[in-house]
């Protein structure tokens, strides 16, 4: 049976005067995923971001969240979800207890609960250690840790994390990457950045935006689905003829003596039936292997192609 999605937007559009800054973005997360936001700087990711956490109108689309209009319900939507911007919003003054009561009641937490809510947040992510010191004391990965913190302590079904690895040095990354990779268990993230490395760490699903549209939605783990690349190796080389003749083979080039690097026509695996072939016919075939793309390659191209095209407007 399929997860019903937490998080549903449709047509999600944004414009700042005659400028589309976000151009008509449809998602649907369901619980058990992490939905990684890839796009360079610039390509529309905060904005979406920030429509999706109601923290800016869009110009049309809506969002849906745990089944709650975030116009229309927006209390109830925002019951479900959870908030860490792009620029962290921490109060220096505060100790870190502090900030999360003051959080606590934000979110409408009863003041009998507010205890064991702090107390779990801060267990969560690992604050335990400087719970009674100053944010404004604290190095930045730990005041990035408070920010999460504020954003779960309501236990919320849906995280949605801007940058949450910016800035940080490696052993403050690896720390963050971890904690994100613990709360994406018991809740459904949503998180934003333009590092490859970061996105590949910790996400099952990737949705790349170049010029404020949507240009890859894919789980991680079918990222090279639609490679329609194959190289094949035979000790008896069966020649371009014969290899031109098999079915779902759309282009075939020669790499080097008995090496050929062949194209299926779109979405066929052609794998199973050259090796069979090959063993009727005795080419012999020593490898076959399936091109993959990286996320980096397919991130290039994608990217590349939409810069070189008219942005929407």
């Amino acid at each position: 049976m399929t997860e019903e999605p937490l998080l549903c937007a449709q047509g999600l559009t944004r414009d700042y005067g005659p400028h589309r800054a976000v151009a008509d973005i449809d998602m649907s997360v369901a619980a058990g995923e992490v939905l990684g936001l890839l796009g360079a700087n610039g390509a529309g990711k905060t904005t979406i971001l920030r429509m999706l956490a109601g923290t800016l109108a869009p110009s049309a689309g809506h969002v849906s969240i745990a089944g709650h209009d975030l116009d229309r319900a927006a209390r109830r939507a925002k019951q479900h979800l959870g908030y860490l911007p792009e620029r962290v919003p921490v109060y220096p003054e505060l100790t870190v207890d502090e900030y999360l009561a003051f959080a606590a009641r934000l979110h409408g937490i009863p003041r009998a609960e507010r205890r064991d809510a702090i107390a779990r947040a801060v267990a969560e992510t690992g604050l335990a250690p400087v719970r009674r010191r100053l944010i404004g004391h604290l190095s930045k990965g730990y005041a990035q840790r408070a920010g999460i913190a504020q954003a779960i302590v309501h236990r919320p079904d849906v995280l949605i994390l801007d940058e949450p690895t910016a800035g940080l040095d490696p052993h403050q990354l690896a720390g963050v990457r971890l904690l994100i990779q613990q709360l994406a268990e018991r809740h459904v993230v949503i998180l934003s950045s333009h590092m490859l490395s970061e996105i590949q760490a910790v996400a099952t699903r990737v949705m790349i935006v170049a010029g404020g549209r949507l240009v890859l939605d894919r789980p991680l783990a079918r990222m090279a689905d639609d490679d329609d690349w194959f190289e094949a190796g035979f000790a008896n080389d069966p020649g371009e003829t014969a290899l031109r003749a098999l079915p779902d083979i759309a282009a075939v080039s020669a790499i080097g003596p008995g090496h050929w690097q062949l194209r299926s026509t779109p979405g066929r695996d052609i794998r199973i039936a050259l090796a069979e072939t090959a063993a009727q016919q005795g080419w012999q075939l020593h490898t076959l292997t399936r091109r993959q793309t990286t996320l980096e390659q397919r991130f290039m191209a994608l990217t590349q192609a939409k810069t070189q095209a008219e942005a929407p407007r």
